[in-house]
Order: structure tokens, then C-alpha cells, then sequence
């Protein structure tokens, strides 16, 4: 089977970190609107490549005061690094739905490479929709991604100390993408 060529459906592909928030609880974050391609062989899936893009100024945990401190240097730094990208390097197949993929992941200008455990969810062909005019169907495919990564690897160390050693902010930060890709006509 020859390779196919996908991308991500921005409107239902969204990223969303958890981070330990004052020593007790977890505040989540998320960012809507990802956008990326895939390219995929399904007889050779180990040779797939995928990239994506997500516009770090979306930021959203729900409070505007905390997600402005986020886009700002202490944190994400948005003025000077708008955008956050992760290009596939290595894809190695556990089992029929699962994988881990690794590539090369920049936040704040900083380049580090990370795996993600990927389960694929299936295919499906559904409506394609453009305003009010159904187009017919469209192949949809998704996936879910997961990793932790520290922080501070991607100069992200803005941090307050608590009484007995705490902080305010966990070094470990848990990420989950969520991916609905769209197999290009």
C-alpha cells in the first residue's frame, strides 16, 4: 500500500499538560487548535513521520490572570517563541495500537528529543462539512499521545518556594495530545 498523507483536524486536535500546583493539588492546561500532517504507510508504520505546531500564546487553564503569567518570560515566553513544534525522529511499534514515537521537541527556542507512548484509536469514514454544505465523506483517523517531561529542560524554571521545602510548581509536567487526523483527498 502506497504512503498516505494526512492532517491534523485543528478544530478536534488539542494538547493539555497537568502540573502539580502548590505542593496538592494539579492545575491542567490546554492548547486547542494544533495543527499537523502525517504521513503514514499502514503496511510500514514504523516509517511514518508526523509534525505539529501549537501556538503557544492559546494557552488556557481557565484563569487569565494565570495564563497571562504563562505566556509570559517567567514561563512560555510568547513574544519571542510564539510556537511550539515536535518533528518525528523514531517510530517503534508494540503492538498493533500501541507505539512509541520519538522526535525532536522545541519549546522557548530550546530543541530536546521525547517519546510519546501512542495508542491508536482507529479510522473511520465520516461527513466532511464545510459551513452549511455537506462535501461528502472524509477518512478520519485518531490517536492519543502521552508523555511527562521536566520543565526545566526546555528552560521553562519559573518557580516560588514554600515553607518545608515545597514549591509552587512541579518540575514533571504530564502531557496528553489528542489527534484527529484527516486523510487528504
Amino acid at each position: 500500500m502506497a504512503t498516505t498523507k494526512w492532517f491534523f483536524e485543528p478544530g478536534h486536535t488539542a494538547a493539555e499538560f497537568s502540573a502539580r500546583h502548590m505542593m496538592v493539588t494539579y492545575v491542567r492546561g490546554q492548547f486547542k487548535n494544533v495543527q499537523g500532517r502525517l504521513e503514514a504507510d499502514p503496511e510500514h508504520p514504523e516509517q511514518a513521520r508526523a509534525e505539529a505546531i501549537i501556538d503557544a500564546a492559546q494557552v488556557y487553564t481557565g484563569q487569565p490572570e494565570r495564563d497571562a503569567h504563562l505566556r509570559s518570560a517567567d514561563f512560555f515566553d510568547v513574544e519571542n517563541h510564539p510556537t511550539w513544534t515536535f518533528s518525528t525522529s523514531h517510530i517503534h511499534q508494540l503492538s498493533p495500537n500501541e507505539f512509541e514515537v520519538t522526535g525532536d521537541l522545541t519549546i522557548r527556542g530550546t530543541t530536546r528529543p521525547v517519546t510519546f507512548d501512542v495508542t491508536y484509536l482507529g479510522q473511520w469514514d465520516t461527513p466532511w462539512w464545510e459551513g452549511e454544505q455537506n462535501l461528502g465523506s472524509r477518512r478520519r483517523a485518531g490517536f492519543v499521545a502521552r508523555t511527562r517531561l521536566n520543565r526545566h529542560d526546555f528552560g521553562v524554571s519559573w518557580n516560588d518556594t514554600l515553607d518545608r521545602g515545597g514549591v509552587v510548581v512541579s518540575d514533571l509536567i504530564d502531557v496528553t495530545v489528542d489527534i484527529e487526523a484527516v486523510l487528504e483527498p
